[in-house]
């Protein structure tokens, strides 16, 4: 066997080794972290219980980790007083879905056009900035009045929730594209339609999709206060029902919902985000939050 052979062969060896060494470092570092986050769930849910105790009191004004649970099954088994549980999930998700969608492309659209474009971005600064300075949850009483009780409502408030803050993202991340990549594009011939395709946007998506992880929460967020406000059917009216009942454990039951609802969408935006972003390089450090 040559020299080089065997350097070649040393070589492959050390890197498996490496490569395995690595991947046992990470295993172990997720197992910690899984097991301090368990840890950490147990040690909050014992004291809370342990804090209520056997007064009713605080059982009926803070709720019970067991209450909670029991509410749950319930729920699941018996269906609400107002009907099915899935039914009330299915229309929470519903209008989160669609006024989720309809405000991000409004935000993404109107943000690269207003980025892009300066006149545009003088003309309606300051209407933008008035409409953000409104307390948007106070809009979803004047939808209800505007367009009643339906899901119109309420998909109207998730598309104000959202849309600000897309908006804001691909503003922002549309006027941090460096310059020079748009003017050797424009030296070379490219359009403005083209520089915005294959130069603007690619550079600002990094910005946009980032936005879409903190906006699904705002959709949540609409759904919910839109039901709460004037609604028939979904979480918020189930919320709002428990609260008329003073069932505490009713409405700590239906937020553990609406966060295991945004757990999953969190998961799913996030692998969206590594397909969509997988030219990026790896982070170094720092946790993903």
């Amino acid at each position: 066997m040559s020299a080089s052979s065997v350097e070649t062969t040393l070589t492959q060896g050390l890197e498996a080794t490496i490569a395995a060494t690595a991947h046992s470092r990470t295993r172990k570092r997720r197992l910690r972290v899984l097991a301090s986050q368990l840890g950490l769930l147990v040690l909050l849910l014992g004291g809370w219980q342990l804090g209520v105790g056997s007064d009713q009191l605080k059982v009926v004004l803070y709720g019970e980790p067991s209450g909670i649970l029991a509410q749950l099954i319930t729920w699941f088994r018996d269906g609400t007083a107002i009907g099915p549980l899935w039914q009330q999930i299915a229309v929470t998700l519903e209008e989160a879905l669609i006024g989720f969608v309809i405000g991000t492309a409004l935000g993404i659209v109107s943000g690269i056009a207003l980025g892009r474009i300066r006149f545009l971005a003088e003309v309606f600064s300051p209407y933008i900035k008035v409409l953000n300075s409104i307390p948007r949850i106070v809009l979803g009483s004047v939808f209800v009045l505007a367009l009643g009780l339906g899901i119109e409502s309420k998909i109207l408030l998730v598309v104000v929730l959202v849309f600000f803050g897309v908006f804001f993202n691909a503003f922002q991340g549309v006027r941090e594209v460096d310059r020079n990549f748009i003017a050797n594009a424009t030296i070379l011939g490219a359009s403005k339609w083209q520089v915005t395709r294959h130069v603007v946007l690619p550079s600002a998506f990094t910005w946009i999709v980032a936005s879409l992880h903190v906006s699904f929460g705002f959709a949540l967020i609409g759904a919910i206060v839109g039901e709460f406000l004037g609604g028939l059917q979904g979480l918020g009216e189930l919320i709002k029902n428990a609260q008329g009942t003073f069932n505490a454990n009713g409405v700590w039951a239906a937020m553990v919902i609406m966060g295991i609802i945004a757990l999953i969408a969190e998961y799913f935006i996030t692998r969206l985000e590594n397909r969509l972003l997988r030219w990026r390089p790896p982070q170094l450090s720092g946790p993903e939050l």
